[in-house]
């Protein structure tokens, strides 16, 4: 079989964590070079200071996996899909709703392959929760997204930054696993957005949801990037029947009526190269872009709130 000489874009933290060892351990990928502005680089691969210079030197490449802020992926997207490679996006896969859009439309116009890898859906636990709801209907969701920014983020000030999302980066997380295991659409009701004095961007955040449906169910999120107690990525649900759900540790873990019925180690990124595999074979893009929509429609209606200051 094949491989896929593949390239990775950005060698920051997830790049690291994820990316790159999964990558090394997928058969169908070869990593062949990366790309780093700040001397970062792998062992046994070249790395190169620009995209330009990685795709003059490989020629044959055939895809990216882009891990730099969303701020600055637009460009690079469009540069990458303009030199004929497929390619897969981080989350969140721009820093605008229109750049997203572009982004796509210029992977159509290419006949390339455009992968935006919303990592949280790909646990068979949201699959699982998607099929119950999808008989049993829904009552109520609340979604409570805690960590540590320190931990998760640290020293990149790039998150605080506009268009750098906040706290809104790992709860668009959240908001990817709602869109999936939802029966119908949602939409931001209201909003509420706590940013530092110091900074552009939410430390914390509470949405409200609703659907077409003026009795539809009771959706709403809390989002935290002060939590000292460790990791808590959570959703609450009822089912119309009376059934009570939890999606525990990010979505790997599925709870029915007190009962664990679904556990699994973190395997999101395995699974996001091999829907990549899949999609390269059958030459078809997947830019599901919904959660993106609803940071945005939250950015848009929400009351800001001025808060203490934040530092490293």
């Amino acid at each position: 079989m094949a491989r896929y000489r593949i390239a990775v874009i950005g060698i920051g933290k997830i790049a690291r964590d994820q990316h790159l060892p999964v990558i090394a351990k997928n058969p169908a990928f070869e990593l062949v070079g990366v790309v780093s502005q700040h001397d970062a680089s792998v062992p046994g691969v070249p790395t190169f200071p620009t995209q330009a210079e990685l795709f003059a030197a490989m020629p044959d490449l055939d895809a990216v996996a882009n891990c730099v802020p969303p701020t600055a992926r637009h460009a690079l997207v469009h540069e990458a899909l303009l030199a004929g490679k497929h390619v897969l996006i981080e989350k969140p896969p721009a820093a605008t709703i229109s750049e997203f859009d572009d982004m796509i439309a210029h992977a159509d116009k290419a006949g390339r392959v455009l992968f935006a890898a919303w990592h949280s859906q790909f646990n068979e636990a949201v699959t699982r929760t998607r099929d119950i709801l999808g008989t049993e209907g829904v009552k109520s969701i609340r979604i409570d997204w805690r960590e540590n920014v320190r931990k998760w983020h640290p020293g990149q000030d790039w998150v605080w930054a506009p268009g750098g999302f906040g706290v809104c980066d790992p709860g668009i997380n959240a908001l990817s696993i709602l869109t999936k295991i939802m029966p119908v659409p949602v939409f931001v009701d209201k909003a509420r957005l706590d940013v530092p004095s110091n900074r552009q961007t939410p430390v914390s955040a509470e949405i409200s949801f609703r659907t077409a449906d003026t009795n539809g169910p009771a959706i709403s999120a809390g989002f935290d990037w002060l939590e000292e107690s460790g990791e808590i990525w959570t959703l609450s649900i009822e089912t119309a029947t009376g059934r009570k759900l939890k999606l525990e540790a990010g979505g790997t873990r599925l709870i029915e009526d007190g009962t664990i019925t679904l556990e699994q180690p973190a395997s999101e990124y395995e699974a996001i190269y091999e829907q990549f595999d899949v999609l390269l074979r059958a030459g078809r893009s997947d830019t599901h872009g919904t959660p993106l929509r609803l940071v945005a429609d939250a950015f848009l209606v929400a009351e800001r709130h001025s808060v203490a200051p934040f530092d490293w």
